[in-house]
Formats: structure tokens, C-alpha cells, sequence
């Protein structure tokens, strides 16, 4: 039953632009704790005596952690509610790159990285999950792409602060680039205290009328949400595994693992990539990558709301797959050839980027997104923290042809998984997500 207008056609408000600042600032460290150690990884292999392997490790420890925090508190925040795991993942995060100023050993960063990975996997699993059961439908699909986008700068202004550090010298400017992530993150901290809690999730507890006051003083009095009845018992995680939700739990999961596997596998090892591909030191072909990815990143949030979503996955993954045969194929071309091929690579990647922070969370309903978001997260950074770990082997066993073949694989892989599975769910309400479809027409 619905009294007064639903809380999907409310306009934007003050209200609305905070919870996107405090999902998105999330986001943003998450971006920069990552693209950070991208940096630091080439600093402190010499001095620690790190080989490919450790390089390797260290380099997906966080991406390891983000899988196991996107499956242990996706469930949590599905039983528990949004806004209590949504505080202490910072809390941690803050705590555990602040101790990044005190490391000695390999071993000590190894396990500060997968605390922060944890952190970060359960604000994969809660930012768009809160953020979509809380935007009005117009504009969710624009705002969940700028979790992606603030992400992207994020991993971009890493990097500018990492160069300004090393510029300034000292052995520790590695320690200060790692422990810089407090900083934004404790600025989004202090947005996310006394915030309130999502109103479909109470919905979906039962708990209707603490909603109803939370959309009218936080929405507007004439604002409602559904109220229909919660299940008779709470949802079980095996549900995502059942016949209902299978086809979009593999979309979900395998779209998002096909995209950032090359994102990751070239983006931390990005000087090595381009001095294989003949770029000399790269300093050069390292900045216009970054801002390439920054501009994708914007652009992926300005067009998301004006195409089709399932079109929009399947055409960006065939550029990026045109991209990596030519890198593949001559990977010694005139640097006229390798660089605006690069180029185009990252910007259509970082736009496509942004449907991963809205697709999941638009395929699963409200009693099983958090964990459904979880999961899939869970399974792409499977497949970020495997490139991450196999880049620097194959890269310097195999050589930069065979390495971009492999990326390729990756990507057609998500291609045809998409011409398969991807639905669209541009503009459909939230409350009709369990009964989301495959479109195949129209790809």
C-alpha cells in the first residue's frame, strides 16, 4: 500500500546531495588507498627486496580484502541495516592507513592492506545499495555512475599527490603517500555520523512506521514508500543462488569482473606497461593516462541516464577489446599508434567503469541488494586482485603481446556474458526490480 507520492518521483534535495556526498566520499578513498600503492609498490621494492611475487601480493592484499568484506558484511547490512556498518568501515579504514606510517616489513603492509581492502569491500557492498534505495528513480542511474567517477578521481588524485610527495624526497614520502588516505577519509566520516537509516530497508524489516517518519522529514511530508508486508522469514543468502536470481547474479558478478580486470592489471602497473610498450620512462604517457581516466570517468556519469544500460556494457567492452588486439598486435608500434590506442582504451573503460556502481545495485530487490551488490563485488575484485597478482609474472616472463592477448580474453569473456545476460533497468522503479528481464533486443 502507498499513502501520498512515492519516495521515487521526489524531487532532488539538500538532503539527497548529502547521502551522495558521504556514499561517494567513500568511494573516493577507496579509489585512492588503491591507486596509491600503484606508486608506492616501485619505492620500496628495492629498499624491502621485493621480487614479482611479493610485488604481486602487496599490490592485490587490498583487492583480496575487498572480496572478503563484500561477502562477510553484505549479509550483515541486509540483516542489520545500512547506516551502523557504514560508520565503522571508516572508522577502520582511518585507523588502518594511519598505521601505514609505521611499517618495517613486507609482512606488516601485507596486513594493513587486506584490513583496508576489508573496509573498503563492505562500502562496496553498502554505498549503492544505500544510495539507490534512497534517490529518486530520474536520477538514480546518474548518481549511483558518480560512486564510479569520484572513485576514478580519487585513483587519479592519488596519483597526483603521490608524484608532489615523491618530488619533496625523504625516504618516508611512501609512508605519507599511504597514510594520506586518512585525510579524506575522516572528512567523510563526520558526513556519515547522525545520518538515517535507508527507509526501504526498514520497510522490509517491518518497521514501517520508523520509514515513514524518516522520508517525511528527510524527503518531504507528502513523500511514502511501499509499505507491503516483509517476508514471512528473513532472506536467506543461498536466495541469490536460486533459480530467481541466478542469471543476474552471474551478469552482475562476471560484467564487473570482465571490466576490472584489465582496469586493475594495467592501471597498477602502469610505468611497467608503458615502458614495455616503448614509452621510454612513461612520465608522460603515465599523466595522460590518468587524466584520460578521470575524463572517461565523468563522461560514463553524463551519459549514463541517455542510453540504454544493457547497450552501453556491450559496446564499451567491444572497444575495449578492438584497443587491447591492437596493443597486442603491435605492441612495439611508432608511439603515434601505441599511445592514442591506450588512450581510447582508458577512456572508454573508465566511462564503462561507472555501470558497475549501477547495475547491481538496480538488479537485485531491496531484501537481498546489499548482499547481492556484495557478492558480485566479491567476484570482480577476484578477478582485480588476480590480474593485479599475475601482472608482473606475465609481464616480465611472457612480454607485453602475450599480456594484452590475456586482458583480451578477459574482455570478450565479458562481452559474451553480456550479449547473454544483461538486462535493462534504465528507469525501472526499484520496487519492480524483481521482475527485471533480459532484453536481448536492441543490444
Amino acid at each position: 500500500m502507498l499513502i501520498g507520492m512515492h519516495l521515487d518521483d521526489a524531487p532532488m534535495n539538500r538532503f539527497h546531495v548529502r547521502v551522495a556526498a558521504y556514499t561517494t566520499g567513500g568511494y573516493f578513498c577507496d579509489g585512492y588507498s588503491l591507486g596509491s600503492i600503484g606508486l608506492v609498490i616501485p619505492m620500496i621494492s628495492g629498499p624491502m627486496g621485493l621480487g614479482p611475487v611479493w610485488q604481486g601480493l602487496i599490490g592485490a592484499s587490498a583487492l583480496v580484502g575487498i572480496t572478503l568484506g563484500a561477502l562477510i558484511f553484505g549479509p550483515i547490512t541486509d540483516r542489520v541495516g545500512r547506516q551502523k556498518i557504514l560508520v565503522f568501515d571508516l572508522v577502520v579504514f582511518v585507523v588502518a592507513s594511519l598505521a601505514q606510517l609505521f611499517v618495517q616489513e613486507p609482512v606488516l603492509l601485507l596486513v594493513l592492506r587486506l584490513i583496508l581492502g576489508l573496509a573498503m569491500g563492505a562500502d562496496y557492498a553498502i554505498g549503492p545499495a544505500l544510495l539507490a534505495e534512497f534517490v529518486p528513480a530520474r536520477r538514480r542511474g546518474s548518481l549511483l555512475s558518480s560512486l564510479n567517477m569520484v572513485w576514478t578521481i580519487g585513483f587519479v588524485a592519488s596519483y597526483g599527490v603521490g608524484l608532489w610527495l615523491q618530488a619533496a624526497g625523504g625516504d618516508d614520502a611512501w609512508r605519507w603517500m599511504l597514510a594520506s588516505g586518512a585525510v579524506p577519509a575522516l572528512a567523510t566520516l563526520m558526513l556519515r555520523l547522525g545520518t538515517p537509516e535507508s527507509p526501504r530497508w526498514l520497510v522490509a524489516q517491518g518497521r514501517v512506521e520508523e520509514a515513514r517518519k524518516i522520508v517525511k522529514t528527510y524527503i518531504g511530508p507528502e513523500y511514502d514508500v511501499d509499505t507491503a508486508p516483509p517476508s514471512a522469514e528473513p532472506p536467506r543468502y543461498r536466495e541469490l543462488f536460486s533459480a530467481r536470481y541466478r542469471k543476474r547474479l552471474i551478469f552482475a558478478g562476471v560484467f564487473w569482473l570482465c571490466q576490472v580486470f584489465p582496469y586493475f592489471g594495467i592501471g597498477t602497473f602502469l610505468p611497467s606497461v608503458l615502458g614495455a610498450l616503448g614509452m621510454g620512462d612513461g612520465l608522460t604517457g603515465e599523466i595522460w593516462y590518468n587524466v584520460i581516466l578521470a575524463v572517461g570517468a565523468v563522461a560514463g556519469f553524463l551519459i549514463m541516464d541517455m542510453l540504454p544500460r544493457r547497450r552501453f556494457t556491450i559496446w564499451s567492452f567491444a572497444i575495449v577489446a578492438i584497443a587491447l588486439l591492437m596493443l597486442a598486435v603491435r605492441p612495439d608500434g611508432p608511439i603515434g599508434y601505441v599511445l592514442p590506442t591506450l588512450l581510447v582504451l582508458a577512456l572508454v573503460i573508465s566511462a564503462a567503469a561507472d555501470l558497475e556502481s549501477v547495475y547491481p545495485a538496480e538488479v537485485f530487490p531491496t531484501e537481498v541488494r546489499a548482499s547481492g551488490v556484495g557478492l558480485a563485488a566479491a567476484i570482480s575484485r577476484v578477478g582485480a586482485a588476480l590480474s593485479t597478482f599475475v601482472m608482473p609474472t606475465i609481464l616480465a616472463g611472457a612480454g607485453i603481446g602475450v599480456t594484452m592477448f590475456v586482458l583480451l580474453a578477459v574482455v570478450l569473456a565479458g562481452l559474451v556474458v553480456s550479449v547473454l545476460y544483461a538486462p535493462e533497468t534504465r528507469r525501472v522503479r526499484l520496487s519492480e526490480a524483481a521482475g527485471v528481464v533480459v532484453e536481448r533486443s536492441g543490444a
